[in-house]
């Protein structure tokens, strides 16, 4: 029997050929790069093992936890999990607020009336805020801008705790981005479970936390995985459906597409029965992520996980000394375009490093600075792009589409990379039986 194909091997692809797997179904992962985990894989710098991109997750990410639990992942030895806690450095203040163990939404309201660096208009705004949104249950009629949303709120508290959010989840300026799938994530990690808000890092490279674990369980229950092996073309004949590659034809009882958009187009392009998807998948635009990684003393330590700022070209700063035991190694991370764009990786990691040492005056200066930025890290989720995102499913049996852009609902992060893989592998699952 021709098994089930996947093409690319991010944590879309991982999640359907690890569900494929589990199923009993033959599957075979072909991915073009020398190792798994697509714009989510690590990378060595000097000579540390990092991410191509500092990645964080929630309490909410049911449907990678649970990934991670298959494949046999020790959550606590794999990632940090902390209690909601957020400190943003503020120009005039340090915005800090915690969850207490309440239930969910109490833990939420607690955290923002006795958060500190808040103006008591600022509270007031932000808990009227959450209570509208809840009363409308997270719910737009239409589709409107997150800038849009936030209309009426103080700009202070904008910058300081909702434009940080924002960035962080849809990786989109305010002024573009999805009011809608903002909204769903923030109803997923606030108002269901206390637990949900949680944050959790990973406590080593990505690559060990995902990567590697499903590996090993996708060959112990018989499925393939090939690297280095390049899709070439889409092949769709009365013989059924095939892939020419670098190692010759593959012929497939299902194809899977688990890459970006913008890789899937080329093999889809060719098949005018597609004409429409590929139109599509031309309208989803693409925004970057950068992280810069700076090398000090060990002895240097921000004090906590991860530190925000509401200005400057740094959004967040995190400590991989107390999240992964990478002492004096902070990731700088910057979403979404901007002005450093223009910049070169040695002027922006210079200017970077400045912005730091005037945070923290008393710090030597950084011994290494390394970038590491993916252009087209994420798509736009901007508003409206949910009727834009395509299903698993195409207009040719057989032929699937799986990654976070397609229609999860969720933005482009991993839980919405995960949903997407597993999702697709039901679909055929349900198929084939």
């Amino acid at each position: 029997m021709k098994p089930v194909i996947v093409v690319g091997g991010g944590w879309a692809g991982l999640a359907a050929t690890t569900e494929l797997a589990a199923a009993g179904v033959a599957v075979r992962l072909l991915e073009s790069a020398p190792q798994l985990g697509g714009r989510a894989r690590s990378v060595t710098l000097d000579t540390f093992t990092v991410d191509n991109g500092q990645h964080l997750l929630i309490g909410a990410y049911r449907a990678t936890l649970r990934l991670l639990q298959r494949i046999g992942v020790d959550e606590q030895a794999a990632l940090l999990r902390e209690p909601l806690q957020l400190a943003v450095q503020r120009d005039d203040a340090l915005l800090q607020l915690h969850a207490p163990p309440l239930p969910a939404p109490l833990h939420l309201a607690w955290a923002l009336w006795h958060a500190t660096g808040l103006t008591p208009a600022e509270r007031r705004a932000a808990l009227g805020f959450c209570l509208r949104l809840w009363r409308q249950g997270f719910h737009l009629p239409h589709d409107i801008s997150v800038a849009e949303l936030l209309a009426g709120q103080p700009a202070g508290l904008v910058r300081a705790l909702w434009e940080p959010l924002c960035l962080a989840t849809l990786n989109t300026p305010l002024a573009q981005a999805s009011a809608q799938v903002f909204l769903r994530v923030l109803r997923d990690a606030f108002a269901q479970r206390r637990h949900d808000s949680d944050l959790l890092h990973p406590r080593t490279d990505l690559d060990q936390v995902l990567a590697e674990p499903a590996r090993h369980y996708i060959t112990r229950h018989g499925g393939q995985i090939t690297t280095r092996c390049r899709v070439k073309a889409l092949v769709i004949d009365t013989e059924g459906y095939g892939l020419v590659t670098s190692d010759g034809i593959q012929q497939a009882s299902h194809i899977i597409l688990a890459t970006a958009p913008w890789h899937a187009v080329p093999l889809l392009a060719t098949h005018p029965e597609l004409k429409a998807l590929v139109q599509q998948l031309r309208t989803l635009g693409s925004a970057p992520i950068t992280t810069v990684y700076l090398s000090y003393p060990a002895s240097i330590t921000l004090g906590r996980a991860m530190l925000g700022f509401s200005s400057g070209l740094t959004q967040w700063l995190i400590d991989r000394g107390i999240v992964c035991a990478q002492h004096g190694l902070l990731a700088a991370v910057i979403s979404g375009p901007g002005t450093h764009m223009a910049l070169d990786q040695k002027q922006l990691g210079i200017q970077v490093a400045d912005e730091i040492a005037r945070q923290f005056p008393d710090w030597p200066p950084a011994q290494q600075i390394r970038v590491v930025q993916e252009k087209r890290a994420t798509f736009l989720c901007d508003a409206g792009s949910d009727e834009r995102r395509p299903p698993n499913a195409t207009p040719l049996p057989g032929l699937w589409l799986a990654g976070d852009y397609t229609d999860t609902g969720y933005p482009a992060t991993l839980e919405g990379a995960v949903r997407s893989g597993v999702q697709c592998a039901h679909r055929i699952i349900e198929r084939l039986r």
